[in-house]
This record gives structure tokens, sequence and C-alpha cells, in this order.
């Protein structure tokens, strides 16, 4: 658990960048800290790892001070991950992945071993090992960054920004494989992002942010786009909070009509666990409005019509 108590940094000119800010993550969660430019996400996030001290205020990692730690021995049980992986261009993708269990003391061939095997958990060929970041591509390198970070097996991951600098589609995967990777590691996760859609994709929390470090609104995904506190808020969600609220409800929420006795027709399907809004969208392009829901063995469930998915016909 991570637990930020009245922390603010005011740096050596003047800048309040952080204001008396008051967060709990609780282990196995991810909190998304999104805010725009100024609004202190990343002065946050590396007070966690001492990146940066905090001017008052406290942190606390499982109960215990960040203060009271050295930073060196803090920073090696704290996975971090940034924009761009951060890599060390002149050592190849093995020895970037093996830093801190090389610190740590661990031998070289263990080291190795464990290398490969995060490779292959974030979804690279080991054959790559060999390789130097330059060889690689932006996504493989941010795959490495975020092997790197699991090298010691941390509970708690730092990201800022991780996947801001590569294309939407590569973008999409590494999410995706984020995501897949914390439902088998269950890391305590900050996320530092200024992407609405990102943020509420990848956490199980938010944590909106004000210019000058204040926090606006904490709460679930869904609390924040059903109820924004203030206007501030509001207009930050944007104006598609319904259908962002969409992407988070699933398809086995929604009540299904029995299956016509003529059949299914052509048309579209959707999974039980598919999104709301993916079924709303299918739906739309279909002459007969409605979705055929299928179960995990791929048999036809029943329909789901435009007004059963919150649209009137």
């Amino acid at each position: 658990m991570i637990e930020l108590r009245g922390v603010s940094k005011r740096f050596a000119d003047g800048t309040l960048a952080v204001d008396d800010l008051s967060l709990t993550v609780e282990s196995g969660t991810v909190l998304a800290l999104l805010g725009s430019s100024g609004s202190g996400k990343t002065t946050s996030l590396r007070m966690i790892n001492r990146l940066i001290e905090p001017t008052s205020g406290a942190i606390l990692l499982d109960g215990t001070d960040v203060t009271s730690l050295p930073a060196v021995q803090l920073r090696r049980g704290i996975g971090y991950v940034i924009q761009q992986a951060g890599l060390f261009p002149h050592r190849t993708v093995l020895d970037n992945v093996t830093t801190v269990p090389r610190l740590l003391g661990w031998s070289r061939s263990k080291a190795r071993t464990r290398g490969i095997e995060l490779l292959e958990l974030v979804g690279l060929d080991p054959s790559l090992a060999g390789l130097y970041p330059v060889e690689l591509s932006g996504g493989q390198q941010q795959r490495v960054g975020v092997a790197r970070a699991l090298g010691a097996d941390p509970p708690v991951l730092l990201m800022d920004e991780p996947f801001g600098a590569v294309d939407p589609i590569v973008r999409t995967q590494l999410q995706d494989e984020f995501l897949r990777l914390q439902q088998s590691l269950r890391k305590t996760v900050v996320f530092v992002t200024h992407d609405v859609d990102e943020a509420i994709r990848i956490g199980t929390h938010l944590a909106v942010l004000r210019p000058g470090g204040t926090l606006a609104q904490f709460g679930t995904p869904v609390e924040v786009l059903a109820a924004p506190a203030d206007q501030f808020v509001s207009d930050f969600l944007g104006g598609d909070r319904s259908l962002r609220l969409l992407s988070l409800a699933v398809v086995a929420s929604r009540t299904v009509r029995p299956l016509p006795a003529d059949g299914v027709g052509d048309r579209p399907t959707v999974g039980e666990h598919d999104s709301v809004r993916t079924a709303l969208e299918r739906a739309l392009a279909h002459p007969s409005h409605s979705v055929v829901v299928i179960d995990p063995q791929g048999s036809p469930r029943g329909l789901l019509h435009l007004d059963d998915l919150g649209v009137e016909t």
C-alpha cells in the first residue's frame, strides 16, 4: 500500500508543484494520476521513490516512511518505467533487463535466467536478448523497459507515461499487455498519464489533479465519470463521458432477450465480456439494431437491442 499524507513540493524558484496531496493506493490496485501539464503528476510520482524529495508531508510504503530508508535501497525495491523506455544504449537487452538483480548481488546465471523469463513474460522473443536498444522498435523498447522494472519482482511499479511515445496501435497493444500482466502479477501501480481513455482503461482508481498539484477528485473510473466533482473535472473528462461509461460496462451486465424463432440471421455478435459500447456500435451498424450475445463457447445466448443498451429507437 502507498500512502501520501499532506504531501507538498515547492521548488527552489518558488513554484508550488504539488499542494497538500493525500492519496491511498491499496495493494494490488492501479492508480492513474490524471491531469494536464503543470498538474504535478510526474512530481508526485517521483516523490514516491525520492527522485524528488517532498517539501512537507509524508509518503509511506506499507506503513514505512520512505525517508527512513536509504534512497538507493528504496529505489531498488520499486519498479520504474518512463516514456521512451530510458534504456542504457550501450548495454544489450538482457543486460538492461537484469540491471537491478545484478545490483542486488544475484549471480550472472540466476540473473540471466530471470531476464529470459521476463522477456517472455512481456511478450518478447528471447532471441532479442543480445540486441541493443537501437535495434528494437519503439514498442519493443517499451516492453524491455517494463521487463527491467520487474527485474527483482518489486511489489510497487511507478509508470510515467510509459506508452506515450509510440503510435496508437502499438500503444493499445502495450496497454493490453500491461493489463494481462497486472491480472496475474497484481502489483501496486501508480500510472501517470494525460490521456483520459488510457486512464480509465488502465486504472482501477483515478486521481484527477488540477494545475498546481491539488487533488480535484479521487475514485473509481465509474465514480469519476458518472459524477464529476466539479466543472473542472467535467471539462477535463470531456463531453463524451457517457460513451466512456459504456466502455466500462460489460455486456454481461445487461439482460438479454430470447433468441428469435426464425434464427439470428446475419446479426453481429458480441461476447459476454465485451463492452456495452462495442455492442452499441455493432447494433447501430446493422438494420435490425440488435446484436447476438454469445457465451464463451461461442453459442448464441440471446439478443440485445439498442434500447437494451441505453439508446431509444
